[in-house]
């Protein structure tokens, strides 16, 4: 069991914590001992979200706390995002639900106090450890809350890693420890396999000494649903010999965000059992340059067979993913899912918070698009625009890694990754940030998750 939290045995000693809405505030008011309703009152406490307020005891210490739940609806409605204030805003102490919550809910709140929890601390010599302790309420899945948030520390943590730490081959190695706990096996293709069998990845990571690779990871069980992840995992991003600009390159460590989620979303779907017959692909390079460099106007030829015109460096993803797709697509599976950081344009038109999503099945993207929100993990889908199709067009090869104009480069860049997809016949493909940008309960500046959960509830919704 996770440290801040403690088993139901516990309950008689610890202090209780109240769920309170705007519009059920006179509710619990009615419900508290008048000093304490007083000392609301005095507090102007008026359930603002996130808002956590402590109420005295007779012998000066504290008789309760009280979260604010803002104006949801009622507090059964809670999503895990409500609960992720509680324990960097509560004193030390172990507290227990004073509020009546469904199973649901009380494993959302479970959970948000669990991500709340969350620190990375490898690079500080002092890091401040959560001080309050969350009595497991009776109704809550243990499991799955601890299953999840394993998985969420787990792409958080591969995120926030600075490139000195985290190559190709140390990415590599968090894959097959993976594959490892959960009775799986990892094949790595690099060096002149690599070169002769995906030219695409081994061109994009022939500048750095840092040698690429492919990560294959495979939990096998026949007659089950067969799904494939694939994770870009570019593990820094010079752009190559079409420099980014300095201040570009300053989160770039981040751009294995996909590969990171991708494993996170793995080690859900492994250890909180899904059925299902489950592969990993990820494309592990570092973009950088010296002699051996990829150039802009080179001419490769990918795994697929198609030969692509590199128009710019900076647009890397997009390549390592082709030649990884494209293995996936020679077994097809009933659900394939890439995940990447692929380009700024998704973030111009979505922002930092809304990962775009393309597919191949509108039903399917609008059953994603509801559960997703429904479990506070939200994406958006955007349109494989065929009329856009003609702009990655190329005078001497079959298509160019980029458009000739500077428009709709998010709808460009699946664009090009679908034409590595021809035999699966369910394909999605998120584009997605990987970083909190601000500071916020639960969500500090840093590495974010995201569609990990969506995804999760996504595919137990449909293959169980």
């Amino acid at each position: 069991m996770h440290s801040s939290l403690i088993p139901a045995a516990s309950l008689e000693h610890a202090t209780p914590l109240w769920l309170v809405t705007e519009a059920s505030m006179s509710t619990l008011l009615g419900q508290l001992p008048p000093a304490q309703a007083r000392w609301l009152r005095a507090q102007g406490f008026a359930a603002e979200r996130h808002r956590v307020q402590t109420l005295p005891g007779p012998d000066g210490g504290i008789a309760g706390a009280v979260l604010g739940l803002g104006a949801l609806a009622q507090p059964g409605d809670l999503s895990l995002w409500e609960a992720v204030a509680l324990p960097e805003r509560l004193p030390a102490g172990d507290y227990a639900l004073a509020t009546p919550l469904a199973a649901g809910a009380a494993t959302q709140l479970l959970l948000g106090w669990l991500v709340g929890s969350y620190r990375f601390g490898r690079y500080r010599s002092a890091v401040k450890p959560v001080s309050s302790r969350l009595v497991v309420p009776a109704q809550a899945d243990l499991r799955h809350a601890e299953g999840m948030a394993q998985a969420l520390a787990l792409a958080r943590d591969l995120i926030n890693t600075p490139a000195n730490d985290l190559g190709p081959a140390e990415l590599g190695a968090a894959a097959t420890q993976l594959a490892e706990e959960f009775g799986g096996a990892c094949t790595v293709h690099e060096g002149e396999a690599l070169r002769t069998q995906f030219p695409l990845i081994h061109a994009v990571g022939a500048g750095s000494p840092r040698a690429p690779r492919l990560i294959d990871c495979r939990w096998p069980r026949p007659g089950m649903p067969r799904i494939t992840l694939v994770g870009k995992g570019v593990c820094f991003d010079t752009g190559g010999l079409d420099l980014k600009p300095a201040a570009g390159m300053l989160l770039m460590k981040k751009d294995m965000g996909g590969a990171a989620c991708v494993l996170g979303l793995a080690r859900a779907l492994l250890s909180l059992e899904a059925p299902l017959d489950l592969r990993v692909l990820i494309p592990a390079v570092e973009n950088s340059i010296d002699g051996g460099a990829f150039r802009p106007g080179d001419v490769w030829r990918s795994r697929k067979g198609l030969t692509v015109e590199i128009g710019n460096t900076d647009a890397e993803g997009r390549l390592v993913l082709a030649d990884a797709l494209a293995l996936a697509d020679e077994e097809p599976a009933d659900l394939l899912i890439d995940m990447a950081t692929l380009t700024g344009a998704a973030r111009t038109a979505l922002g930092p918070d809304l990962p775009a999503v393309f597919g191949s099945d509108d039903a399917m993207l609008l059953q994603l698009r509801d559960i997703a929100h429904r479990e506070g993990d939200p994406v958006w889908p955007l349109p494989l625009w065929t009329g856009y199709d003609e702009e990655l067009g190329s005078r001497v090869a079959d298509l160019n890694n980029v458009a000739a104009n500077a428009f709709a480069g998010a709808i460009f860049g699946a664009l090009f990754l679908r034409r590595f997809v021809t035999a699966t016949p369910r394909w999605l493909h998120l584009d997605l940030f990987a970083w909190n940008h601000k500071e916020r309960p639960g969500r500090p500046l840093g590495a974010e998750a995201q569609a990990v959960r969506a995804l999760y509830a996504f595919i137990r919704a449909r293959y169980g």
